[in-house]
């Protein structure tokens, strides 16, 4: 039920009909940051699933199956850190100037989650970090796009002071898609900040006890985050969204060595646009459409996390080099 490594490496997740993706970033002047933002059509029912030791979140809590409003209007995913977060208010405001959001009296309340890497100072510079602005614009890329447009990936938006290895590689964002027999797309996109490294490329930094990267200056702590959003066109509740996300974050810790640490904030969220119908006819019917859906959602965020790494372009700034990574992951 999957497509070939090859043809999955070719998709995006924009794929999913009517998910659209804008970036903002800067890169000068100190700066090293951006935010993307993940626009899915209205109605979209969106979870998450927080696995990292020091996430830096807003809204989260909103996309719990228990909650009131099951929907999402946007998804921010934003370098800053914690400060970085405002940008979700950003997006939330041109949310609801398009009239996106929960119906209440006298207007509409846009439900917003967002995430955030660690990224500060990395332009040198350690206030230059993203803003409601850019949150604001990222969100008016999004809805400018076209249906079914090219992902810019690498050191862009949410990517552009992205680093891995303990601040060794540059990071960035990385897209992926398939098209299950069914018809149902499954599509991630990553931000790929990562305290470890990829579980593929050059012997030397395969390595599960950081061998590769241990002699970094251990006297300043690391902060890393891998941001996911995967989408899909599939009807799901809320409790199945949640078990995707879960199920993607097999695909950060097939992608990336280690994963889910306490210095990761690894995020994953899932976006379900409900155009297609999963047969549930039985109850067999049923789990066999949901446990393959998770699985593709699985592979493709792996794929997206590869993309992420490969499409990154290495930079130096007062703070440092952060190169390329060395050899083909994909």
């Amino acid at each position: 039920m999957e497509a070939t490594e090859e043809s999955r490496a070719q998709g995006k997740i924009t794929d999913v009909p009517g998910i659209r993706v804008g970036h903002q970033q800067k890169s000068d002047g100190g700066w090293l940051s951006g935010v993307t933002v993940v626009l899915p059509p209205a109605g979209t029912v969106g979870s998450v699933d927080v696995r990292g030791g020091g996430p830096g979140t807003h809204e989260t809590d909103a996309l719990d199956p228990t909650t009131l409003v099951s929907t999402v209007d946007a998804v921010v995913l934003t370098g800053g850190s914690a400060y970085g977060l405002v940008t979700a208010h950003g997006a939330q405001r041109w949310c609801e100037e398009q009239g996106r959001g929960f119906a209440v009296t006298g207007g509409v309340v846009p439900i917003v989650p967002a995430a955030a890497i660690f990224d500060l100072g990395r332009g040198g510079d350690f206030n230059a970090r993203p803003d409601a602005e850019m949150g604001y614009a990222a969100a008016a890329v999004a809805g400018s796009q076209a249906e079914g447009h090219e992902v810019e990936c690498g050191s862009v938006g949410a990517g552009t002071g992205a680093v891995m290895g303990r601040g060794k590689y540059k990071g960035g964002v990385g897209t992926a898609s398939v098209t299950l027999e069914n018809g149902v797309v499954v599509g991630a996109l990553a931000v790929v900040n990562a305290v470890g490294l990829p579980l593929v490329g050059p012997a030397e930094t395969q390595t599960g006890d950081f061998a590769a990267f241990n002699q970094r200056d251990l006297s300043a702590p690391t902060f890393n985050t891998t941001l996911v959003v995967v989408a899909t066109d599939a009807v799901l509740d809320a409790a199945e969204g949640k078990r995707t996300a879960s199920a993607a974050h097999a695909g950060l810790a097939r992608a990336l060595n280690p994963s889910h640490t306490l210095a990761d904030g690894d995020t994953v969220f899932c976006l379900a646009t409900g155009a297609r119908e999963l047969d549930r006819s039985t109850e067999a019917a049923r789990q066999i459409s949901l446990i393959t859906l998770q699985s593709a959602a699985a592979d493709v965020v792996r794929l997206a996390i590869l993309d992420g790494v490969s499409s990154a372009q290495p930079v130096t700034t007062p703070a440092g080099e952060f190169g390329a990574y060395p050899g083909n992951v994909r």
